[in-house]
């Protein structure tokens, strides 16, 4: 396997960006509107790259994009959290493409996005995933995430975890 380049998005890189990020969000979540782009994702530039309290990051191979991870600013739209107000970010966006999966490009990802968090004065990391995601939840909690909550949603059973950025 050819070496993985980890590195931020570059206002140059968006488009491309946007391309991997929406066709891996399809693949992986097919029930989604795949014409309807999230607001993160719509205003790409100013949420990951304007802000200090964004971050974005891709895992490059051979010229290609193999993998992405991203933070924003937890906004706090899960009431029944309690999450601290202050340098708390949401971690989105982790995707690596099947050809190098399994080959700890995920693990890079998130050990580089956490370098920048705790760079950034992040405390607390937040983020939500789905039990029908394989190893999703076992990936994070490997990497000090813990269960705060999952919603008795009988499709998402979304899962709520959270792991403190000096652990």
């Amino acid at each position: 396997m050819n070496a993985i380049d980890i590195r931020p998005v570059r206002s140059d890189q968006v488009a491309a960006t946007l391309d991997y990020v929406m066709a891996a969000r399809a693949s992986i979540f097919p029930q989604l509107d795949a014409t309807q782009v999230p607001h993160d994702l719509a205003r790409f530039a100013e949420v990951y790259l304007g802000s200090a309290q964004g971050c974005f990051l891709l895992a490059w191979q051979a010229g290609q994009i193999v993998g992405s991870i991203g933070y924003l600013p937890y906004d706090q739209r899960f009431n029944q959290l309690q999450l601290p107000l202050e340098a708390t970010v949401e971690v989105v966006r982790l995707f690596v493409s099947p050809s190098c999966r399994g080959a700890g490009v995920a693990k890079a990802l998130y050990a580089a996005l956490l370098a920048q968090a705790r760079a950034a004065g992040v405390r607390t990391l937040y983020l939500h995933t789905h039990p029908f995601l394989p190893g999703a939840i076992a990936f994070w909690q490997k990497q000090g995430f813990e269960v705060l909550d999952v919603e008795s949603d009988p499709i998402w059973q979304t899962t709520h975890m959270s792991c403190a950025a000096s652990s």
